[in-house]
């Protein structure tokens, strides 16, 4: 029972990080051709790859002129998709909040160090990304 729950626990945890990690966030990209904040194209790893200009360009083969009718678009999305996208983060986060404040008085001692342990590197993680992400906006 005892190993049943830890696992449910570092179940839950781990998919709340890879809930609020893992979403795809839209980046304003350049142009045909143009280089972007995170390379060619505008797009590093899990930026844009499924709603961008350049994704879209080399999925469709879409020609210059419609890439230039294409773009607008895109452009033009981009704000309602960034606001979904927080306003879902924090639902998500409060979900997770009120989940963990439940379960955390089930847990002994060690296992709620281990679960501060665990937020903490969530916590230092996401702050990472987020600096490393204002780093290559610059």
């Amino acid at each position: 029972m005892k190993e049943t729950m830890k696992r449910n626990i570092l179940t839950l945890v781990t998919a709340g990080a890879i809930a609020l990690g893992g979403f795809v966030t839209i980046q304003a990209q350049p142009g045909p051709g143009g280089a972007g904040p995170c390379g060619p194209g505008g797009a590093g790893p899990g930026h844009g790859h499924a709603f961008g200009l350049k994704g879209m360009t080399d999925k469709l083969n879409l020609t210059a002129d419609q890439q230039t009718k294409v773009q607008p678009i895109l452009d033009a999305a981009k704000p309602q998709i960034a606001a979904i996208h927080q306003e879902a983060m924090q639902k998500m986060k409060t979900v997770m909040d009120s989940t963990l404040s439940q379960i955390r008085p089930l847990l002994n001692a060690d296992q709620q160090k281990k679960l501060d342990d665990i937020q903490k590197a969530h916590q230092d993680m996401m702050k990472a990304r987020k600096e490393l992400h204002d780093a290559v906006q610059e």
